[in-house]
């Protein structure tokens, strides 16, 4: 096994088992700005626990490469679950075409359909906030709702218009 030097010369007194632990520690982590697929589609566990799901579409936007190729954007979907109060909260704020901010982690899950066995990666979303609302789906009053807390969302703020950020 090798243990390294440098963990070592900073903290000494570290048992192996700590190093081990501080070199093999690992992140999990997904950070997605991209415009909502689809209104969120909602269900409610038997125990009344709110799941939504919705895709999220990022874009790499296409270049002109020096000989003038033409390189297209490229699209990706991301599969996006929320649960509980995140879940009911999209279930009310999400619409189609919104531009959101989504915080996150992967989970993979699988399952046997057909004799075959099925996998799914998907944002097990912790943290979303609209970053820009389509016109339609506007306040009368110009204002916006940008966070999922239950706090924020009591607090509206002025609409900005990301799109010439992003």
């Amino acid at each position: 096994m090798h243990i390294c030097k440098i963990c070592c010369n900073f903290a000494p007194d570290l048992a192996k088992t700590q190093i081990n632990s501080i070199i093999m520690a690992s992140v999990n982590k997904v950070i997605l700005v991209g415009n909502v697929g689809a209104d969120p589609e909602v269900r409610y566990l038997d125990r009344g626990v709110a799941i939504a799901t919705f895709n999220l579409a990022t874009t790499e936007r296409g270049y002109t490469m020096q000989n003038g190729t033409q390189v297209p954007d490229v699209t990706e979907w991301h599969s996006v679950v929320l649960w509980r109060n995140l879940a009911e909260w999209a279930q009310q704020n999400l619409r189609k075409s919104m531009k959101v901010y989504v915080e996150g982690k992967l989970k993979t899950r699988s399952w046997e359909k057909d004799g075959q066995i099925r996998r799914k990666t998907e944002v097990i979303a912790e943290n979303i906030q609209i970053l820009y609302r389509p016109e339609q789906y506007r306040r009368p009053d110009g204002l916006q709702v940008a966070s999922e807390s239950e706090e924020a969302s009591a607090q509206p703020t002025q609409e900005t218009d990301f799109n010439d950020i992003f």
